[in-house]
């Protein structure tokens, strides 16, 4: 028995030969994208370096000196400060207002005593939102 093994021999006689393969190798794809991704990421930082400049010394004041926050303080007992002031509610918002008119969007910390109860507190920056000042924020102390 002999086995003829260069290739087969189709229904009509004829040698069939080698087919081309259907499938996509990938492999060398990948390769190169990996190599240019490399690439690319070790040179895009370096394409971002300004160009030094040796920049000259200037004694002129800072363009904007930042402002001092406006401190609200509800006590245990109920009263409320402006920054070391005692006022009530109605009065606390004319004020603010009037500061309002001098600055130009003050920011706004609200400090409450932790036996304060919280609808008190928030009645007392409901007041100060709807009088037109969207910069209000709550202080804690640190939880150390």
């Amino acid at each position: 028995m002999a086995m003829h093994i260069a290739g087969r021999r189709s229904e009509n006689g004829r040698r069939r030969g080698y087919r081309p393969m259907s499938e996509i190798n990938v492999t060398p794809f990948v390769d190169v994208m990996l190599v240019l991704l490399v690439i690319f990421m070790v040179t895009a930082p370096l394409l971002t370096v300004a160009v030094p400049v040796d920049l000259p010394k200037a004694k002129a004041a800072a363009v904007g000196k930042p402002e001092k926050p406006l401190i609200i303080s509800l006590q245990a007992d109920g009263r409320i400060y402006l920054q070391e002031t005692a006022l009530n509610t109605k009065t606390l918002i004319a004020r603010l207002k009037a500061i309002a008119k001098a600055r130009n969007n003050p920011r706004i910390f609200v400090r409450g005593d932790k036996t304060v109860p919280y609808g008190r507190v928030m009645q007392v920056m409901s007041s100060i939102s709807s009088a037109g000042f969207p910069k209000v924020a709550l202080v804690a102390e640190d939880g150390d």
